[in-house]
C-alpha cells in the first residue's frame, strides 16, 4: 500500500512538472529583439514596493531610476535602490569578461541578477525586464485609475536570458525638415527606440523644405527657413513652388536649449543623435535665408520649398564662393557644441550641376583645383568640409552618391540608392559603411496592401519585408563584410501631417528594423517575432501611440489561367484565417475559409478578411472582378511590368503603384497585342489609363487600334491624339479611354506613343512621363 501510494505521488509530481513544461511551450517567454539565448524557468518575479535593486555604483544606480519612475508613475509605487550593497531583490553585477553592450538576465521567482560589462549592458537588461513587464508599465499615471493599477500583477517570467548585439550601429533616421516633429513626440519616439537597443538617431535637420535648428549666428536660418507657403489639400508631390512675396508659414524649428534637451534625453538612454546639415544640395531653405551663397547665375526666386521643388530643386551653395565654406564652418561650430556625437552626417546626395556647370566661381575653383568635372568638385566641396569637421575631431557620414567622383578621405557611406550597391563599391575602395537601401528601409513606402493605406509613393516595404532584410550578401568579400558598421531605417515625412502620421509610418516595423540590426540570422524566426511584436504593439498602445495594423490585411493577386482567372489572397502574418464570401455579404468568422486560389469564369466580388480566435484582425479586401471579352484572353507585350494585368477583370485604384497597373520600361512607344481565340464582333474597346501628375504618370499623346485575323496583317481601326494640355493637366485621377471600333476581329493591337519629357512648368521638368494602363475592356 506504501509503494502505491508513493507511486501515485510520483505520478502527480511528473503531471505537475509536464504541465509546467506544457505552459512554456504554449506561452512562449518572447522579446523584440530576440536576444542570442532566451531559456524559460518556472514561475514568476513580481515587483512590490518593497523591492530593492542593489548597485554597485551610483552609475548604475542612473540606469535603474529609469525603471522605477515608470513604476512610480504607472503602478504608484516606487522600487528601492540601495547603491554599494550586493543585498537585494534585484542585483546588478559587474563582469568585465562580457562584451560592450551584453548583458546577462537571470530571473527566479525570488531574485533577479543582471551582469554586463558596462552601463549599456545594464540598460538594454533592464529594458528586457520593461517588455516583460505588463504593458501598463508605460501608463501615464496610477492615480488616474487607482483600483485597475492594484489590480495588475506586476510580475516577470522567471527565465535566463544572455545576449549582446549583432552590429554597432543600430540606427533610424528621421526627418524633421519636410514635417516638423514636436519635441515631445520626438522623445516618445527616442524611448521607444531605447526599448529595442536601437542606438543611433540620425536627425535630419535641414532640406529644401526647412531648416529645423536655431543658429544663433545666422537667425534668419530660422527666421525665414522653418517657413513655408502652405498648399492646402496638395499632397508633397503636386505642391508647386513659391513665387516671391507668397505668405508664409511657419513650420516649426528646435531652439538651442531644445536640442540639448534632446540630445540629453537620448544619452540617458544610450543613443547617440547624430545630427545631419546637407550640402551641397537639399540646401533651398538655407539659401532662401542667405541666397549670395548660391552660384551668381541663378536667376530665379529662391525660397523655401513646399514639395519636390522641380527646377527649383537644382539650387544648391555654390562651390567657387569661400563664403559658402565660411558659413558652413560657422554653422557647423554651433552644430558641434550642441552634439557630442561622435559622427557628423554631411548630406552630399542628389546634387544636381546645372548651375556649378555655368558658373565663373566653380568653373573657377574646378581649373585651380584642376578637377575634371562637376562630379569631382562635389568631392572637393565635401572633403573640404570634411576635413574641418575631422579637424575637431568627429568622423563624418555622408549619402553613397559620394562615389560618383573620388571619396573624400576617411568619409563612412550610408547606401541608400536602390539595394545600397554604391555603399558596397565604397567598402571595396576601404570605406567604412552603413546600409539603408530604399527599396527596403525606407519606411516612407507603403507598408502594406494599398487600398487600404494613407496616400504616399512608391512601392511597398512591409513588415516582413523589413524583417527578412539581410544586410550581408553571399558575394561580398570578408573584407568587405567587416567595414558595414550596421543598419538604419530612413523614416522620411513628405506625406506626414500630423505626429500620428509619423507614428503610423513607424510603428510596428521600427521592431523589425530591430531585429535586423540586433539578432543573428540564425536566432530569427517570424513566427515568434511577430508573437514578441504583438507584446511589444501592446506597450506601445499603452504609450498612446496608434501602431499600423497593415499585416493582417489582404494582399490580392488575380492572374489569367487558361481562360479563367486565378485569385490569390495573401497575408504576411501566418497565424490568421482568411474568410471570404462571393454572394455579397461581409465576411465573419463562419465564413468560407481561403486554403488555396480561387478560381473565376465570371464577375464575381470577393470580400475577404483575416480573422484570429474569432474576431476579424484586418480591414476588409472588398475586390470587384468584371469580366468581359478580353478579360482571362492571351495578351503579349515587350517591356511590360505584368501584361496579364489587363486582362484580369480589376480596376486598379487611385495609387499607381497598387499592383493593378500595367506600366512598360520605355516609354516612348509601347504596345501590346489581345487574342480573343476566335474572331468576334467589336463594337468597343475601352482603355483604363491613371493620371498622377505629381509622380509624372500622363496618358500618352497618341493611342491607336489596329485589328488582324492572323496576328500578322494589321489594320488601324481607331485612334485618338491628346493636346499638352490634355495630357499634362494636374491633379490624380482615372480615365477610361473608349475607341469605337465596329469591326470582326480575333487580334486587337494596341499602341500607344508616350507624351515625351514633362515641360518646364511641370513640377518634373524634363522627367520622361510615365504610361499606366489597369484594364482592357473589349464589348
Amino acid at each position: 500500500m506504501r509503494y502505491r501510494t508513493i507511486y501515485a505521488l510520483v505520478c502527480l509530481l511528473l503531471l505537475a512538472v509536464t504541465g509546467i513544461q506544457a505552459d512554456n511551450l504554449t506561452s512562449p517567454i518572447s522579446l523584440v529583439p530576440c536576444p542570442v539565448s532566451i531559456v524559460p524557468g518556472t514561475g514568476n518575479f513580481r515587483f512590490s514596493a518593497k523591492t530593492t535593486f542593489a548597485v554597485e555604483n551610483e552609475a548604475q544606480a542612473v540606469e535603474v531610476r529609469q525603471l522605477t519612475a515608470l513604476f512610480t508613475r504607472a503602478a504608484g509605487f516606487t522600487p528601492r535602490i540601495k547603491v554599494g550593497s550586493k543585498k537585494g531583490d534585484i542585483c546588478l553585477v559587474t563582469d568585465a569578461g562580457l562584451k560592450n553592450e551584453s548583458y546577462k538576465l537571470e530571473i527566479t521567482p525570488k531574485r533577479i541578477t543582471i551582469h554586463a560589462a558596462d552601463a549599456v549592458g545594464f540598460f538594454y537588461a533592464l529594458q528586457s525586464i520593461r517588455q516583460l513587464l505588463p504593458a501598463a508599465i508605460e501608463g501615464a499615471s496610477a492615480s488616474a485609475s487607482p483600483s485597475t493599477s492594484a489590480d495588475i500583477d506586476w510580475a516577470v517570467p522567471a527565465v535566463t536570458i544572455t545576449d549582446q548585439p549583432r552590429f554597432g550601429y543600430r540606427g533610424l533616421l528621421v526627418d524633421v525638415a519636410r514635417f516638423f516633429s514636436p519635441k515631445e513626440n520626438l522623445l516618445r519616439i527616442i524611448d521607444c527606440m531605447a526599448m529595442l537597443k536601437l542606438n543611433k538617431l540620425h536627425f535630419h535637420l535641414t532640406d529644401d523644405n526647412g531648416w529645423r535648428i536655431e543658429i544663433k549666428k545666422y537667425p534668419e536660418l530660422t527666421e525665414i527657413g522653418s517657413r513655408r507657403v502652405d498648399r492646402p489639400g496638395k499632397s508633397f508631390p503636386d505642391r508647386r513652388n513659391p513665387r516671391q512675396g507668397e505668405p508664409t508659414v511657419e513650420k516649426g524649428y528646435y531652439t538651442q536649449e531644445e536640442i540639448r534637451e534632446i540630445v540629453a534625453y537620448a544619452g540617458e538612454r544610450h543613443i547617440e543623435v547624430i545630427p545631419e546639415i546637407e550640402m551641397p544640395a537639399h540646401s533651398n531653405a538655407a539659401l532662401a535665408a542667405y541666397p549670395l551663397l548660391a552660384c551668381p547665375v541663378v536667376n530665379k526666386y529662391i525660397g523655401v520649398l513646399p514639395g519636390l521643388g522641380g527646377e527649383n530643386a537644382d539650387v544648391i551653395y555654390c562651390a567657387g564662393n569661400d563664403s559658402v565654406f565660411t558659413f558652413l564652418q560657422d554653422v557647423l561650430d554651433e552644430v558641434l557644441k550642441l552634439f557630442p556625437s561622435k559622427y557628423i552626417h554631411l548630406g552630399g546626395d542628389e546634387a544636381r550641376k546645372t548651375h556649378w556647370e555655368v558658373c565663373p566661381l566653380c568653373q573657377a575653383r574646378m581649373k585651380e583645383e584642376k578637377l575634371a568635372n562637376e562630379e569631382e568638385l562635389q568631392g572637393y566641396f565635401m572633403g573640404r568640409v570634411a576635413r574641418y569637421v575631422q579637424g575637431k575631431g568627429r568622423e563624418v557620414i555622408g549619402w553613397d552618391e559620394l562615389t560618383n567622383a573620388t571619396i573624400p578621405k576617411d568619409f563612412i557611406i550610408l547606401g541608400w540608392q536602390k539595394y545600397g550597391e554604391a555603399a558596397v563599391k565604397a567598402a571595396e575602395l576601404g570605406h567604412r559603411f552603413i546600409m539603408t537601401p530604399a527599396r527596403i528601409m525606407y519606411l516612407i513606402r507603403y507598408q502594406g496592401p494599398q487600398w487600404f493605406e494613407p496616400l504616399t509613393y512608391f512601392g511597398n516595404n512591409t513588415l516582413k519585408d523589413v524583417y527578412d532584410y539581410e544586410p550581408i550578401q553571399k558575394d561580398w568579400s570578408q573584407h568587405t563584410a567587416s567595414l558595414l558598421m550596421g543598419v538604419q531605417a530612413c523614416m522620411w515625412t513628405e506625406f506626414c501631417n500630423a505626429p500620428e502620421d509619423v507614428d503610423y509610418l513607424l510603428f510596428p516595423r521600427l521592431s523589425a528594423l530591430a531585429e535586423v540590426a540586433w539578432t543573428r540570422p540564425e536566432r530569427k524566426d517570424w513566427k515568434a517575432y511577430l508573437a514578441a511584436m504583438d507584446g511589444f504593439n501592446e506597450h506601445l498602445a499603452a504609450k498612446g501611440i496608434v501602431y499600423a495594423r497593415s499585416m493582417y490585411n489582404i494582399q490580392q493577386t488575380v492572374t489569367p489561367r487558361d481562360g479563367r482567372l486565378e485569385v490569390k489572397l495573401d497575408c504576411i502574418r501566418p497565424d490568421v484565417e482568411v474568410r471570404y464570401t462571393m454572394d455579397g455579404s461581409q465576411p465573419t468568422a463562419q465564413s468560407a475559409l481561403y486554403v488555396r486560389p480561387l478560381m473565376l469564369t465570371g464577375t464575381k466580388t470577393i470580400k475577404a478578411a483575416t480573422f484570429s480566435a474569432g474576431k476579424q484582425m484586418g480591414q476588409t479586401l472588398e475586390l470587384p472582378v468584371v469580366w468581359n471579352p478580353a478579360t482571362a484572353r492571351a495578351i503579349k507585350s515587350i517591356g511590360a511590368d505584368n501584361i496579364g494585368l489587363l486582362v484580369n477583370g480589376v480596376r486598379g485604384s487611385l495609387k499607381y503603384t497598387d499592383s493593378e497597373w500595367c506600366s512598360w520600361m520605355k516609354n516612348d512607344t509601347v504596345s501590346f497585342t489581345l487574342d480573343l481565340k476566335k474572331p468576334e464582333a467589336v463594337a468597343r474597346l475601352t482603355l483604363g489609363s491613371i493620371t498622377n501628375y505629381g509622380m509624372a504618370a500622363h496618358k500618352p499623346a497618341r493611342i491607336e487600334v489596329l485589328v488582324s485575323a492572323d496576328n500578322k496583317d494589321f489594320r488601324k481601326v481607331s485612334g485618338k491624339s491628346f493636346t499638352k494640355e490634355e495630357i499634362f493637366r494636374e491633379g490624380t485621377f482615372r480615365e477610361d479611354i473608349p475607341f469605337e471600333i465596329g469591326e470582326k476581329a480575333r487580334y486587337i493591337r494596341v499602341v500607344a506613343y508616350g507624351a515625351g519629357l514633362c515641360p518646364f512648368t511641370h513640377v518634373r521638368p524634363g522627367q520622361e512621363a510615365r504610361i499606366y494602363f489597369d484594364e482592357v475592356i473589349v464589348e
